[in-house]
């Protein structure tokens, strides 16, 4: 039999194994980029003042929220870029713009390369704005970068943060979209018309974007895409429905109904994107890709 010393140093060598080894787990973990995602949080536009580059901060906030208007020449329908990312870019899982500035540049599969910040924003303004590419050396693209990297001050490089992106839909769901014309009557025409048309106000301004017809995003658009649709929609539609901050959004339908809407609304007549022919050059076409 041991003696109670030795068992003692036995037990003290055991444990202190165990937590060497938990530790050294842990750090692989965050190695390998499995450490917890960051809470979301957003800075306050009264801050922007206080920012050395304040003029083309809020310059690219304006760009962000009136593209139609402030650049005509680069959008060829009738949205802006808070029609798909709302709240100024601000919001939880409404496709935010926070954090993003720090996770570039990044592959991109369906450009089968490593693109710029700057390339992926204008990827939005060829395909959800069915436009023109922003020249990289503008002040325009200079102003909406600093908003971005506003958004995203004090954060680490590639910053994986909680609310990015739209949410998780189940995409071994099969879409019915019958079913899906059936919702979207209910729940989705009172603010994007009947016909998808959209609603103006008195001006003959859109108030509610729309969703398909020559005045929408083109078939190149990751909106155009069922699933990704289908996890916008469940996390963000209709607003003002729920009382949760900050907009009241989402709540309002299931995985399968969110995936059946999703599919009747993509799958309406809207523009081409003759560029298509060079998506995903190195394979991984997603399965919702409308080509």
């Amino acid at each position: 039999m041991c003696r109670p010393e030795m068992q003692e140093n036995v037990m003290r060598f055991t444990i202190s194994l165990a937590l060497a080894l938990s530790l050294a787990g842990f750090a692989a973990h965050a190695a390998e980029g499995d450490a917890p995602p960051h809470p979301f949080a957003a800075p306050r536009d009264a801050d922007i003042a206080k920012d050395a580059r304040a003029a083309d901060i809020l310059l690219g906030k304006r760009l962000l929220s009136d593209t139609k208007h402030l650049l005509p020449d680069h959008v060829g329908d009738s949205l802006n870029c808070t029609s798909c990312h709302l709240g100024e870019g601000k919001v939880a899982f409404a496709s935010p713009f926070v954090s993003i500035s720090t996770n570039f540049p990044q592959y991109a599969a369906r450009a089968g390369r490593e693109i710029t910040l700057a390339e992926r924003i204008n990827g939005c303004f060829l395909r959800s704005m069915n436009g023109k590419a922003v020249p990289a050396d503008s002040a325009e693209m200079k102003a909406m970068l600093a908003y971005f990297e506003w958004l995203s001050g004090g954060l680490p490089p590639k910053t994986k943060m909680t609310g990015r992106g739209a949410g998780k839909i189940d995409t071994t769901l099969v879409p019915d979209p019958v079913k899906g014309k059936a919702i979207y009557e209910a729940k989705c025409a009172s603010c994007h018309g009947a016909d998808g048309e959209g609603i103006k106000d008195a001006r003959g301004e859109f108030i509610f974007p729309p969703l398909w017809g020559d005045h929408s995003f083109n078939i190149g658009a990751g909106m155009a895409r069922t699933y990704t649709a289908a996890a916008f929609v469940k996390s963000n539609m209709p607003v003002a429905w729920g009382l949760n901050a900050p907009l009241g959004q989402g709540g309002a339908l299931s995985d399968q109904e969110a995936v059946d809407v999703a599919d009747y609304f993509t799958h309406q007549p809207r523009p081409d994107f003759p560029a298509k022919v060079k998506d995903w050059p190195n394979g991984g076409r997603p399965k919702d890709a409308r080509y």
